[in-house]
């Protein structure tokens, strides 16, 4: 379903970051008319909940500003279309040059990269530099995820 009248995108997953406060939907396609409404999905990577490396793309003035304090070891949870959870951690983060640098979409398990443009107080926007979060999925069956919207809610209502 499309999200407006003539919207040449729709929702492909929505990315919850509990310790952050942010509830996003995510948009198919990384293009600037996609991007300008929310956080995208890069259609070269895995399909959101798939197998593989799953690319998010955001503004690092907008939807992606809060990339800036995500630590290793944070968790961020990902709901399909399907309403299916997966609930990955956070194992690095780090500044690339996007004229040099590739991501490998070559994973045997379900992994996440989040990507937006470097340094969040240019104040040129573009430039050849991006931040750049990757996070592995946390053990099936953990039973994180299937609690997502409860983790939400709690961290909302206690102030984390």
């Amino acid at each position: 379903m499309k999200p407006w009248p003539r919207a040449d995108t729709w929702p492909v997953a929505r990315l919850i970051v509990p310790t952050h406060h942010i509830d996003l939907i995510v948009l198919n396609g990384a293009y600037g008319r996609t991007l300008a409404f929310g956080s995208g999905y890069a259609e070269s990577s895995a399909f959101p909940g798939s197998t593989g490396t799953t690319i998010l793309t955001g503004h690092r003035d907008t939807h992606f500003r809060f990339l800036e304090n995500l630590q290793p070891d944070e968790l961020l949870l990902l709901q399909t279309r399907t309403g299916k959870w997966h609930s990955f951690t956070v194992q690095a983060r780090r500044i690339v040059d996007a004229r040099t640098a590739s991501i490998s979409t070559d994973h045997d398990g379900a992994a996440l990269v989040l990507v937006t443009c470097y340094p969040f107080d240019a104040i040129v926007p573009g430039g050849p530099l991006r931040f750049v979060v990757a996070a592995t999925e946390t053990s099936p069956g953990s039973g994180i995820a299937t609690s997502a919207p409860e983790l939400m809610n709690r961290h909302t209502r206690d102030g984390f």
